[in-house]
């Protein structure tokens, strides 16, 4: 059993969590941390990582960038892994994520989904194909209490397409400001924040006379859990390193 600390239990995806390690005896959550301390579905919360008696496993972050130090610390002197699923991090905290990965294994991915990463793939695959001669736009759609944006999964859409463009692209959020035609190296990202939609994201190739679209939709937060519980699992034996659901896909499928 891999017993673990969720970092923003309280949470709409804590929820997802505990709803989920329900369904295996495979996890168990230990434990929680959030902003007020106190117990859910007979787990104890604390608001803070001194005060956690039942060492876990591994911790699963669902929280946002602030939680960041408090994990690290944590992890880091404890050796425990880390599965970190919060998006909007700054510059320096994503170095600060990939220098805690010397320590101790880190599992970091701005999407939990097998359905994301495969919709990645397949962008890549039509990003070749397509050469330099589609434009290429992304459109994702949240839920209007999400407060990054763009979302961290329209980012690591365009970050994968631009790896294998050999960086050729350059990224633009707002055409309102920059009254120029469209140019050929740039990949467009649109945000919508609105009701309850838990995340959609469209990748269009527009092309002279016709228009490529490809989508993935999440109908659950279920799914983002699932996929944490599936990092937790392959992160819990492994060495020290920065990993993705790249790596996790990659041992799943044995490529």
């Amino acid at each position: 059993m891999i017993k673990l600390t969720v970092v923003g239990l309280m949470g709409n995806m804590g929820k997802a969590l505990i709803e989920e390690t329900k369904k295996s005896e495979m996890f168990k959550i230990v434990n929680g941390i959030d902003k007020i301390s106190g117990v859910k579905d007979e787990i104890d919360v604390y608001d803070d990582f001194c005060k956690i008696k039942a060492k876990p496993d591994v911790v699963v972050d669902f929280s946002n960038p602030n939680s960041l130090d408090n994990i690290y610390d944590y992890c880091k002197s404890n050796h425990i892994p880390a599965v970190i699923c919060t998006t909007g991090f700054n510059e320096l905290q994503n170095a600060r994520i990939k220098e805690l990965s010397k320590h101790i294994p880190v599992f970091k991915s701005a999407n939990m989904s097998l359905g994301i990463n495969i919709l990645a793939s397949l962008a890549k695959s039509a990003c070749k194909m397509t050469g330099n001669d589609f434009d290429i736009e992304i459109l994702e759609r949240h839920h209007k209490y999400k407060i990054d944006a763009p979302s961290g999964t329209a980012l690591l859409l365009a970050d994968e397409i631009n790896e294998v463009s050999s960086g050729l692209f350059k990224y633009v959020y707002d055409r309102k400001s920059r009254r120029i035609a469209r140019e050929k190296n740039e990949i467009g990202i649109t945000s919508i924040r609105a009701g309850n939609i838990v995340g959609e994201h469209e990748i269009i190739f527009g092309g002279e006379n016709e228009i490529i679209s490809i989508s993935h939709s999440a109908l659950s937060k279920s799914v983002f859990a699932s996929g944490a519980l599936k990092a937790a699992e392959f992160i819990s034996n492994k060495p020290n390193g920065l990993y993705n659901m790249n790596d996790l896909l990659k041992e799943k499928l044995q490529i």
